[in-house]
């Protein structure tokens, strides 16, 4: 493998909710497919809200990947954390999928 991706997962992850599971799967199966590696992380909606409240904020968080995902399953545990999220990786061009 001679890329390696590293892609934030908005979210709070429930290892019950099948969609969590199968995200994490299908970033897998897409990594094979093109024979790269993926580092998925999730990124919990409360860090994220707390977050955006502070100087540095969602970039110390956000910055080190290299596309966001939002991930299915809401109601959100901060709405408000998942928002702060996908607008800094609208404003910056981050790649984005939203399910």
């Amino acid at each position: 493998m001679s890329r390696s991706l590293r892609i934030g997962i908005i979210g709070d992850f429930k290892p019950q909710n099948s969609s969590h599971i199968a995200t994490n799967e299908a970033l897998q199966h897409a990594a094979r497919a093109l024979d790269i590696s993926v580092d998925a992380q999730w990124l919990p909606t409360p860090v994220l809200e707390e977050a955006s409240h502070t100087e540095a904020g969602l970039e110390d968080h956000l910055e080190q990947f290299d596309g966001l995902w939002c991930a299915p399953g809401s109601p959100y545990e901060s709405m408000d954390g998942a928002l702060e999220a996908i607008r800094f990786g609208r404003e910056r061009d981050l790649p984005f999928v939203g399910t």
